[in-house]
């Protein structure tokens, strides 16, 4: 994987309101490869604290989503190949 790719599946994995589906569509890479991915390649420390800050957020987990949340990405984002 490039490195470029890999930089911007943690920085989507950092956002709020993208959820690990968008990963998946984009990169192929599901939820517990996600957490792999950022396991290896952070320190400990942020690795946790993103643990923390992710684990059990709705906005993360498409099916825990309300219905008026149908998008993978805020409008004021820059577009995404």
């Amino acid at each position: 994987m490039k490195e470029a790719d890999i930089d911007r599946i943690i920085e989507m994995a950092w956002e709020d309101r993208t959820p690990f589906d968008a990963i998946q569509i984009q990169f192929g890479l599901k939820e517990q490869e996600v957490i792999e991915l950022m396991r290896k390649e952070m320190k400990a420390s942020s690795f946790r604290m993103w643990r923390k800050r992710v684990q059990g957020r709705a906005t993360k987990h498409r099916k825990k989503r309300g219905e008026e949340i149908n998008r993978f990405k805020s409008n004021n984002q820059r577009n995404i190949a």
